[in-house]
């Protein structure tokens, strides 16, 4: 199916339960949410699908992914790459982008459900994710992108990651705010970062051959918040051509005919971000092509050999739809968490409750 353009109020409920219904089928009795039936999970991807469950209004299923991932936090406030049930499937290093992720998937859930006993559980687990990230921040504001087997920093940053970490940062002090708790070095930590993003290029891919070829290093400083107005809007403007392919989707790389499902998801909602309305809606109306009737959709097309690859249909990527899709309506409170910037004033709880309210 194609050609399904949303606009606001009008979040396509029926059209969408399957995906949220695939999202339940996938998960574990534990809480756990693999990629797919038989695949690792990973801590950024998790919350990803567990952000997609508070959308679908599947709020206990929801907290168990949280508490399944804050049962495995580590005591420096860390998750090894990827999991498999009760074993670590890659412990080779812990990448700080999935680490502080959970900020950003706690404050969803909370924005979305208003459960104050929720925010209160999870917030040690937040509290120790971003100070585990924070202390690997370096002097010019970038931060390590990982940390090796023996926690050794792997001195390096990735655009993609310091842009998700970025809005991590901008949720994980509007916790801290509406529970009251100070954590002023985390304010310190995102402006310093977001200087990083905006002014220092030389900070990242110092080690290896520039990631500049994948589209989310292209759009995420925009999803993200870093870069906004007329400056986002160039960003996305000067390399359109190179990443979306009309009709089918944003590229993964600029240099492979490969669209893929979840990158053109978080292209919409860094369009919606620029306000660049229209083009949202356009590109999104593309997707649904790559949908089975099961509700969940396959990773990517590759357009020259004509075939989807991987076949996989990673719980994530459902996620991303419904991510998008709440983004062009405003079904939920959370509908505008990747489209705007929206701190809390450092004085006042309250204004959390009307944040909820208001979108």
């Amino acid at each position: 199916m194609s050609g399904l353009y949303l606009s606001r109020g009008l979040f396509p409920q029926e059209f969408l339960r399957p995906t949220v219904d695939y999202l339940l089928a996938c998960q574990r009795p534990s809480g756990e949410i693999p990629w797919f039936e038989g695949g690792y999970t990973d801590p950024w991807d998790h919350v990803e699908a567990a952000m997609g469950l508070s959308i679908g209004g599947e709020y206990a299923a929801a907290v168990r992914a949280y508490r399944w991932l804050a049962e495995r936090q580590l005591a420096d406030g860390s998750w090894w790459a990827s999991y498999r049930g009760e074993v670590v499937d890659n412990d080779h290093r812990r990448e700080t982008n999935f680490v502080a992720y959970v900020a950003t998937g706690v404050w969803h859930h909370f924005l979305i459900s208003g459960d104050d006993a929720f925010l209160r559980e999870l917030w040690p687990t937040v509290d120790a994710a971003i100070a585990f990230v924070v202390a690997l921040q370096s002097s010019h504001g970038e931060i390590d992108w990982a940390v090796n087997t023996a926690g050794e920093p792997l001195r390096d940053a990735l655009v993609t990651g310091c842009s998700s970490i970025y809005k991590s940062l901008e949720c994980a002090i509007n916790i801290s705010v509406t529970l009251g708790e100070s954590r002023p070095e985390w304010g310190k930590a995102r402006s310093a970062l977001g200087t990083a993003l905006r002014q220092r290029p030389e900070r990242f891919d110092r080690s290896w051959e520039s990631k500049a070829r994948f589209s989310m290093d292209w759009f995420y400083p925009v999803l993200s918040g870093a870069l906004s107005g007329s400056v986002a809007r160039a960003r996305l403007a000067e390399r359109w051509d190179e990443f979306v392919h009309p009709g089918l989707g944003c590229r993964c790389v600029a240099d492979e005919p490969w669209v893929t499902v979840a990158e053109s998801c978080e292209l919409v909602m860094a369009l919606l971000a620029a306000g660049d309305h229209a083009r949202a809606v356009e590109l999104y109306s593309w997707l649904h092509q790559w949908r089975s009737d099961d509700g969940a959709y396959w990773t990517g097309y590759q357009f020259v050999e004509d075939l989807l690859w991987p076949e996989e249909q990673p719980t994530w990527t459902a996620a991303a739809i419904l991510l998008a899709a709440d983004a062009l309506t405003g079904h939920t409170p959370a509908a505008k968490l990747f489209t705007s910037v929206q701190l809390l004033p450092l004085d006042t709880v309250d204004v959390a409750a009307r944040l909820r309210r208001d979108q």
